[in-house]
């Protein structure tokens, strides 16, 4: 990849409102320690253009000249370092971690050094450059600006400002070249653009259709932490549109029907999942990922039962088969994928509950999440449901008393429909 020419342009932070302050105590102190050791160091990436866009970032990472093992002595217990494709630091203060990420240099130049695949992708990558080499290394021209707190000023490498006010992405580079040299790109180019509300400049965009496959090669974890990056961006609804239109989706997810983000189910989720995290509240990756996987468990399902299984066990079986395929794409941990069978298993127990098991039903570690998930699918228009996410939700909602009248009715025989008298035959002559 040839360097792109860019002119190194200085700004004052604080002529865009951006203060000291507005970083993390955790971040300002380990610059300080930093700087303090004789090392440069910077706020860079994401924190940067978070605060210029008047957004308020609470992850900040971290950029140096000082080499892991010179962080591990600054830091001493504080600090551990990982990965072994890109090697980095992890420096915790207090309860915060902070990434701290020694300056690369381009790949290119030490080749002796670094090693890329049959297509393009480094598969390691830690030779050690300056802060301009480090800038064109990064992936979009926004995040390839730098801010020192203790002098004011942010370093923009790249025309980042400009493409901030702009609202454009735009790829450091040949789009192309850089999507091969780590494919994860495109993903991000896809969320940023969902998260932030920029267009994706036309040469940025133009490759990633033609070169989406490359995500296979990708590692089933990494893909699985992007996915949850991608659940947790706080535009899930407008993300997946972009993954679908951008050809990514079927990549990540290549067993599910391309059409499923349009469903009502996964529509009313996304939704849910980002009006949460607008309201500062958690969300579980397991849930959505049991909304998605979910018209693909009732398949599986159907097939069970046409063989004359039980409906538990044809759930259960349906369930292990569905994540066991989907964790060879997007390696979800064990732990995740026991929530998601806890939440699908309690669905057929939830739509037709006996009154003797309800008390048990209800203080199940994975209740709340499949009563939620009953309550989704009949949102959608599921009615299989049979009524019984308003029936639980109103459960819930009244007193003790209440709740034994509901109960009994649960038990009440459905009266049968009676058999309609058969019409005797008219002794009238037919009017043909």
């Amino acid at each position: 990849m040839s360097a792109p020419i860019y002119q190194l342009q200085k700004y004052q932070a604080s002529d865009y409102g951006i203060r000291p302050n507005d970083l993390s105590e955790a971040a300002l102190c380990t610059i300080i320690e930093l700087t303090q050791a004789g090392f440069q160091a910077y706020i860079v990436g994401g924190g940067v253009r978070d605060l210029l866009l008047g957004l308020h970032p609470k992850d900040f990472d971290i950029a140096t000249d000082a080499t892991p093992d010179q962080i591990k002595r600054i830091f001493g217990r504080q600090c551990q370092i990982i990965g072994r494709r890109f090697q980095l630091a992890h420096v915790y203060q207090g309860r915060q971690m902070l990434e701290v990420a020694t300056f690369r240099a381009p790949h290119e130049e030490h080749s002796s050094q670094s090693q890329t695949s049959a297509h393009g992708m480094i598969v390691r990558d830690n030779i050690w450059g300056t802060i301009d080499q480090d800038a064109l290394r990064r992936d979009f021209t926004v995040n390839a600006m730098y801010y020192q707190p203790q002098t004011g000023q942010i370093l923009d490498f790249a025309n980042g400002m400009q493409d901030v006010q702009s609202k454009t992405l735009r790829m450091i580079g040949d789009a192309a070249t850089r999507y091969r040299e780590d494919p994860v790109r495109m993903i991000r180019a896809a969320r940023f653009a969902a998260k932030l509300g920029f267009e994706l400049d036309a040469a940025t965009a133009a490759p990633i259709s033609h070169l989406a496959y490359l995500l296979k090669a990708i590692s089933p974890h990494r893909l699985y932490d992007e996915s949850h990056k991608m659940f947790s961006c706080g535009h899930l609804r407008i993300l997946l549109q972009h993954l679908h239109e951008m050809g990514l989706f079927s990549s990540i997810f290549p067993l599910l029907k391309e059409d499923v983000i349009n469903s009502r189910l996964v529509t009313l989720a996304a939704q849910n999942t980002d009006d949460r995290l607008q309201q500062g509240k958690s969300v579980n990756p397991a849930f959505f990922y049991a909304v998605l996987l979910w018209s693909w468990q009732q398949r599986l399902t159907q097939i069970e039962l046409d063989k004359g299984e039980d409906i538990f066990p044809a759930y259960q079986a349906a369930g292990i088969k569905v994540l066991a395929q989907q964790s060879q794409h997007t390696a979800i941990p064990r732990f995740v994928a026991q929530t998601i069978r806890d939440i699908w298993d309690l669905q057929p127990r939830l739509e037709k509950p006996r009154s003797r098991v309800v008390p048990k039903l209800i203080i199940q570690p994975r209740f709340r999440a499949g009563f939620d998930f009953l309550l989704l699918r009949e949102l959608s228009g599921d009615n299989r449901t049979h009524g019984m996410g308003n029936w639980w939700e109103h459960y819930q909602a009244v007193n003790t008393d209440e709740q034994e009248v509901l109960l009994r009715q649960l038990d009440k025989p459905k009266p049968k429909k009676k058999p309609k008298k058969a019409k005797k035959p008219s002794d009238e002559p037919s009017a043909s």
